[in-house]
């Protein structure tokens, strides 16, 4: 039963990951236009950082499990978990690059 739901979790928490996975840390730069997007790059640590805390413990823990079945589910958490990783690393690099402009100030 614990099997069950930890699958369930990972099932539900699919559309974060793709959204953290899809989403620019900077829609303005993504379109070519040079400007600063003061808001966006939050929005996708929102859904980033959770998603890769999510699939890295699934990783962990269908890993630690050691059926064929959770190697495989452990594998796919793994990939899904480093795919967010450098939208993750974009973001932080807006954020410091916003601030260091000085142009995205309340």
């Amino acid at each position: 039963m614990r099997a069950v739901a930890s699958y369930l979790v990972l099932l539900l928490a699919l559309p974060l990951a793709a959204l953290a996975i899809v989403s620019p840390a900077n829609e303005y730069r993504a379109q070519g236009i040079a400007a600063p997007d003061c808001d966006w790059p939050l929005q996708v640590l929102m859904s980033a950082v959770p998603a890769a805390l999510i699939y890295g413990a699934g990783a962990l823990l269908a890993y630690r499990a050691g059926r064929r079945f959770h190697r495989l589910v452990s594998l796919l958490c793994l990939i899904i978990a480093l795919a967010t990783v450098p939208n993750i690393a974009e973001a932080v690099h807006e954020l410091y690059r916003n601030a260091a402009d000085g142009e995205c100030r309340a």
